[in-house]
C-alpha cells in the first residue's frame, strides 16, 4: 500500500485513546492541533470493557495507521492510559517504530497498576495485560532497542488513582516528566496539560 501524504507540512499525528474511552476524550486536544494544521488520526479501539487483549487491539491500531496513511509515511504517536500501551505494542511488535519519530506516553502504565493486580485474565484480558509483572509488559521491557531510536516523551500525575503508583507510570527510557494535575483525566483535558503536551507535540 502506497503513502498518501498529507497537505500540512507538519508530521502526522496519531492519538490513542485507553480504557472506557473514545475518540472524543481528545476533542480538547483536538481542536487546539486542528489550529496548527495538525494531519490527525484518531481511531477507536473498542476494547469490551478491558475484555480485548491489548496486542489485538494494536493490531487494530496498525490496521488503522496503514489504511490511513499507507505504509511508510512518518508519524508521531500519542497514547492515553491503556492507549499508551497499546501504542507501545505497535511501535515494538508491530514494526511500528521504523515510522514513528515521537513517543509521548500520557498516563499510561507502562510497570503495570496496582488496580489491575486482582483482574482475572479468562474475564479481561485486556485489563490483566495491565498488571504489575504481566507477561506482555515483562516482554515490553525485556528488549527496548525499537523505542531508542525515538523520541520518547512521558507525562504522569503523582497522585493518579487509576493507575497506581501514579509516579511509575512513565516509558523506561526517554524525558519523564509530572503535570501539575491532580488526576488521571485531568492529564488529557485540564489546560495546564494540555499547554504542555501542545508544546511537545508541535516541537520538532
Amino acid at each position: 500500500m502506497s503513502s498518501t501524504e498529507p497537505s500540512s507540512t507538519r508530521r502526522p499525528l496519531v492519538l490513542v485513546h485507553g480504557l472506557w474511552d473514545t475518540p472524543h476524550l481528545f476533542r480538547r486536544l483536538v481542536r487546539r492541533l486542528d489550529a496548527h494544521d495538525v494531519p490527525l488520526l484518531v481511531p477507536h479501539l473498542p476494547h469490551r470493557l478491558g475484555a480485548v487483549p491489548l496486542r489485538a487491539l494494536a493490531q487494530q491500531l496498525d490496521d488503522h495507521i496503514r489504511g490511513h496513511w499507507g505504509d511508510d509515511l512518518k508519524v508521531d504517536l500519542l497514547g492515553f492510559s491503556m492507549g499508551g500501551i497499546i501504542a507501545r505494542v505497535w511501535l515494538q511488535q508491530f514494526g511500528g517504530a521504523r515510522r514513528t519519530h515521537r513517543f509521548v506516553s500520557v498516563g499510561s502504565p507502562q510497570r503495570g497498576t496496582i488496580t489491575a493486580q486482582w483482574i482475572p485474565p479468562w474475564l479481561f484480558a485486556g485489563l490483566a495485560d495491565m498488571k504489575r509483572g504481566s507477561p506482555l509488559l515483562r516482554s515490553l521491557n525485556a528488549d527496548l532497542q525499537a523505542l531508542e531510536q525515538l523520541d520518547c516523551v512521558s507525562y504522569y500525575c503523582r497522585w493518579d488513582l487509576m493507575v497506581v503508583p501514579g509516579w511509575q507510570a512513565h516509558l523506561p527510557l526517554g524525558r519523564v516528566s509530572s503535570l501539575p494535575v491532580f488526576t488521571h483525566q485531568q492529564l488529557i483535558s485540564d489546560r495546564r496539560a494540555l499547554d504542555v503536551l501542545l508544546g511537545t507535540l508541535l516541537g520538532d
